[in-house]
Order: C-alpha cells, then sequence, then structure tokens
C-alpha cells in the first residue's frame, strides 16, 4: 500500500467518533463456523455485490479464477478486458525463446482481430497467496478493532483478504504487516518502527493505524476529490465509495484524483469504477487499477465459502 498521506514526524491524535453506532456498523456482520476449525467466525457479507451482479464481470471472474489457480499454471488474457484466451503451463511457457512468445501474443491479437494496443498478459496463478481459510480467522479481530475506531468492519476484511491473506508480507515499496502500512503512516498514527521494533507485525496496533488511515485521511480526501468534481447525492456506505476509498488507501488519495481527471466523472455511481479500471497516469498503472477488481473478487469467494459452510 503506497501512503495516502505526506511523511510526518509527529503522531496524530485521533478522536473518537461518537457518532457511529457500533451496531449500525455492524449490520452486514454475519457468523458461520469455519469447516476446519470449527470454530464460529464473524464475516461481512456485502450483499450489493450481487445487486450491481458483479459476480458476472469479467475482471472480477478473471481474479477469482486467478485466485484458484495453482502457480504452476497462468491464464492468457487481454489486460483491458481481462477476456480469457486460454489456460496454459507456466513451464512449457517459460521455455519458449522471446520471439516464439512475441508470435504466440501477435496470433492471438489476429484470432481476436484486435491490434497491439490490446496487452495479451501471462498472469500465473495466485492460489498460494490467497489463503481464505487462513485470513478468515483474522476476522472477526479485525472487525471488533476496526468498529472500536468508529470504521466500517468492511474495510477491515477488504484489506486483510488481498494484502497479506497467508503471512505476514513485505511490499516492495516498503509496506508491511496484516494491513499493509507504510512506514511514515504506522508512526503517524504512533506505533514503532525502528530496528528494534516493528509494530506493524502487531495485528491490532497495525488495525488502529489502518482504520485511523481510512477515517481520518482516506475518506475525507475522497470527499474533497468527489467535491472538485461537484459530485453530490452520495453515501459512503455506497459500494462504489467504499471501493474509491480502497483504491486512496492503496495508490495514495493525489493519484487516485488524477486518475479521476482522465475521464472527469459527473456521477457518483459504479461507473467511476470501472473507468477506473482503465484509467492510468504516471502513478496510477496496472496494481492500481487491479486493486478494487481484487477486493471484489476475494469479497465474492469469502462469500462463497461461507454459504458452503453454511449448507
Amino acid at each position: 500500500m503506497n501512503s495516502a498521506a505526506p511523511a510526518a514526524k509527529k503522531t496524530v491524535t485521533i478522536t473518537e467518533n461518537k457518532s457511529e453506532d457500533p451496531k449500525s456498523l455492524c449490520q452486514n456482520v454475519v457468523g458461520v463456523i469455519n469447516p476446519k476449525t470449527k470454530l464460529n467466525e464473524n464475516y461481512v457479507l456485502d450483499k450489493t455485490i450481487y445487486q450491481y451482479k458483479l459476480d458476472t464481470v469479467a475482471q472480477v471472474k478473471f481474479w477469482r479464477s486467478i485466485m484458484n489457480l495453482h502457480q504452476d499454471s497462468a491464464i492468457v488474457n487481454f489486460a483491458g478486458t481481462r477476456t480469457v484466451i486460454q489456460k496454459i503451463s507456466v513451464k512449457d511457457w517459460n521455455s519458449r525463446s522471446d520471439s516464439l512468445k512475441k508470435f504466440y501474443r501477435d496470433s492471438v491479437r489476429i484470432a481476436y482481430n484486435v491490434d497491439s494496443t490490446n496487452r495479451v498478459l501471462i498472469t500465473t496463478g495466485k492460489k498460494f497467496f490467497y489463503d481464505f481459510d487462513k485470513t478468515s480467522q483474522n476476522f472477526q479481530n479485525g472487525i471488533n478493532c476496526f468498529v472500536e475506531n468508529g470504521v466500517d468492519p468492511w474495510f477491515a476484511q477488504a484489506i486483510l483478504l488481498i494484502e497479506s491473506p497467508n503471512k505476514l508480507q513485505k511490499s516492495n515499496a516498503g509496506a508491511y504487516g496484516p494491513f499493509q502500512l507504510m512506514k511514515e503512516v504506522a508512526r503517524l498514527f504512533g506505533l514503532k518502527v525502528n530496528k528494534q521494533i516493528d509494530e506493524r507485525a502487531d495485528f491490532e496496533r497495525s488495525a488502529y493505524a489502518s482504520s485511523s488511515l481510512i477515517k481520518t485521511i482516506c475518506i475525507p480526501k475522497v470527499h474533497k476529490m468527489l467535491d472538485s468534481l461537484h459530485i453530490t447525492g452520495y453515501s459512503e456506505n455506497d459500494l462504489w465509495f467504499k471501493l474509491l476509498v480502497m483504491h486512496a488507501y492503496h495508490a495514495g488519495a493525489y493519484n487516485v484524483q488524477s486518475a479521476l481527471f482522465t475521464f472527469k466523472p459527473q456521477q457518483g455511481n459504479m461507473d467511476i469504477i470501472y473507468n477506473l479500471w482503465q484509467a492510468q497516469t504516471a502513478r496510477f498503472k496496472n496494481a492500481s487499477q487491479n486493486y478494487s477488481q481484487l477486493v471484489l473478487a476475494a469479497m465474492l469467494e469469502m462469500n462463497e465459502r461461507a454459504m458452503i459452510a453454511k449448507s
């Protein structure tokens, strides 16, 4: 996750949000029995994903396939639409020469009657990374931490599902911990990060910093960018608004705003998110475009597992 806030030496004093009723924050939290642990685990069920029929969208279906695909396999696809061409062996692909790889990509474009601007990608399986059974065991703690800080637990689940779902990860940019915080952001919210200790590895401390970042920086910044586009009449509970906040959490609010201004939306709806999947700026590229697609795919995967557990 890139920092959505400027680097700062001092810590931020968070004022407790008295206006958020814990009951209202937990209205979409349900409990299911984990078939492996036999324990009751809470998770957030977002029915609006189905109301928008996002389970049928090509990009979301593509990432669900990747999340369930072994790393020895890959899916050939078009970058812009995530149209699936075929599944191939990674070993076989890596054994081909550069000229053969180019010939294959060119032949795919010819077969689909598209020009060279349509990128043909080879996306490897990520089943090893998206360990839903393991990460779901952290949902209840994450939900409690976010609710305690007056933040919608939907965000806790979304972040846990896609940032470090199998183990504590350190990104190439330096983000670390279950909520993938940069050092500057962690310190901004009072966490200790030095050569002796890194509280980003502490779940509850990291959850506090993550929820505080969302509440005091990401959400207000999203409101400001929407104001600058003269977009009104929306709710923070709208799915598209939450996904926009997640983009700000990942790429930084400034970079998200730059991407928004490449197409200048006039209304607040899911079209904003769909257009972000295609938008590109200097610091809003492939990984940023994919972020909300991954959130939706992971949420749907969790829903399916919960439904199986209940049946």
